[in-house]
């Protein structure tokens, strides 16, 4: 659609322009630091930053539903740069020109709504989102396509120059900052740590396959962070974790895509989202803060953050229901089926006690709710999801239990409609789903399979057979149709199908 079939109301704002003015907010001690340099905590006092436009207020002269006509006249547009997280440009990276931002075909991934089979047994409506169909298979593209389109946009102002990035990683985080960084190659080369045989091979194949150096290491996520702040601090590195401000910035079209879709609608919606390392929920609050200061929504949905009982630092600090009274401890993790979200001191977690403080400040009641959730549970609403027509991975089975025990507990009700984040895709924790299957879960996950939810291929070679086709080696017509029948009437058998009359 060419820009002249445009209402002309629109036509101004339809293609964003460089603007506004970012700065790395301290969240510790408030001081402001320019982002013309590589920044990942205060330099002042090391707390965590958040990267806050000090011209944000130049949106409110556009009125909240004239804003909702451009986001949605957007949508046609055939400009790669704001065909995926970049639509949101003014919330998102206002500086950066459109001819610096990376698109590999991340963001605006479906909301597919749960057959009335599941909506029934989990107790509500809900729809998954399912960010598992971003271009690395995770919902840390988002972030990833923010971080990277900022290096970019160093890059090509000659502010930096042969960039090293690096991250820990459970595997997904790997995956995508692997994936954006060759995409810049040569300018940027990519490393990432991993802890040694606690990501799936699905996972870390997608780091190797992109070219970028991996090192395993003794240790669970939490040791590798710890050496790859080391590294942040002592060389000249890109860290791409979601201690990186950027990443946060990235994660919040999350929201906006939930807000578009549901015509912007929030006052009946949750939102439910796993916490791993807390840069996910954060970038979620802030994005649904923005777009309500804004007057995009006229309402803050339901967010629930859900943890496992193996990793739940977050819970526990929201367990306590004086405010005044909270500490926050970090845990060491057991193992888990959410291997992702299992991490016992989240790095964003500054980030989740200023938010949620705020969310529910403005929204005038208590908005943000904290469960934990069984290994089991998990592991049986993620298969019980799938076997209803999802690709929900184990984080989307973490995602949909935690919408069941906020629903028992009277955080959501029967009333409203939920939507469930499913980060990554189903195949990246196959060997979880095969492990379940063939009970060889080792005792610490605490997961039993319900023989109700296994599910086993089945061999069909009939004893009386003796002759059998192989590679290379075709039957004889006669043999073939004799292996056709047998292999045929035990199928039929099994399935208990009935011949036709």
């Amino acid at each position: 659609m060419r820009l002249d079939q445009f209402p002309e109301e629109v036509r101004p704002n339809l293609i964003p322009e460089p603007g506004g003015e970012l700065v790395d907010r301290c969240l510790g001690c408030r001081a402001e630091h320019g982002i013309d340099s590589l920044l990942y905590t205060c330099p002042d006092c090391g707390s965590v930053l958040l990267i806050h436009d000090r011209q944000f207020d130049r949106l409110k002269a556009i009125d909240g539903e004239r804003w909702q006509r451009i986001l949605d006249y957007r949508r046609m547009l055939k400009i790669p740069a704001v065909k995926g997280i970049y639509r949101y440009h003014e919330f998102i990276g206002p500086v950066i020109p459109l001819n610096s931002v990376i698109y590999l075909g991340e963001g605006h991934t479906p909301m597919v709504e749960a057959n009335e089979f599941l909506q029934a047994k989990a107790g509500m409506r809900f729809f998954f989102k399912n960010d598992g169909q971003n271009p690395s298979a995770s919902f840390k593209d988002r972030g990833m396509a923010s971080a990277l389109s900022y290096i970019n946009f160093l890059i090509r102002q000659g502010l930096v120059d042969q960039v090293l990035s690096i991250c820990a990683s459970t595997g997904d985080t790997s995956a995508a900052a692997a994936l954006y960084a060759s995409y810049l190659n040569p300018r940027i080369k990519s490393a990432v740590l991993l802890p040694h045989k606690k990501v799936t091979p699905q996972q870390l194949s997608q780091p190797l396959g992109s070219g970028a150096d991996v090192f395993e290491m003794p240790g669970v996520f939490d040791d590798c962070m710890k050496v790859v702040e080391a590294l942040s601090e002592q060389y000249n590195v890109a860290l791409l974790n979601s201690k990186n401000a950027w990443r946060i910035l990235g994660q919040e079209s999350y929201s906006y895509e939930i807000a578009q879709d549901v015509d912007y609608a929030m006052a009946d919606k949750a939102v439910v989202v796993p916490i791993g390392n807390a840069g996910n929920i954060t970038a979620v609050m802030n994005g649904f803060l923005k777009f309500h200061e804004i007057g995009i929504i006229d309402a803050l949905p339901k967010i629930v953050g859900v943890q496992s009982v193996h990793a739940n630092p977050v819970f526990h600090y929201y367990s306590e229901p004086e405010a005044g009274k909270r500490q926050f401890v970090p845990m060491t993790v057991k193992p888990s089926v959410a291997q992702a979200a299992m991490i016992g001191n989240p790095v964003s977690m500054p980030r989740v006690i200023h938010l949620v403080d705020r969310y529910n400040q403005v929204a005038g009641r208590a908005r943000v709710f904290f469960v934990e959730v069984a290994e089991q549970d998990i592991m049986d609403w993620q298969l019980t999801a799938n076997r209803n027509g999802h690709i929900a991975c184990t984080h989307g089975g973490e995602s949909l239990a935690g919408l069941v025990v906020a629903l028992k507990k009277g955080f959501l009700t029967s009333g409203e409609t939920a939507l469930v984040d499913s980060t990554a895709h189903a195949l990246k924790f196959s060997g979880f789903q095969d492990m379940y299957f063939q009970n060889q879960f080792p005792e610490g996950f605490a997961v039993t399979p319900n023989p109700e939810l296994v599910n086993l291929p089945r061999y069909v070679h009939p004893k009386h057979l003796k002759q059998v086709p192989a590679p290379g080696k075709p039957l004889a017509p006669v043999a073939m149709a004799t292996f056709v029948e047998a292999i045929s009437q035990q199928i039929a058998a099994d399935l208990g199908l009935k011949k036709r009359t």
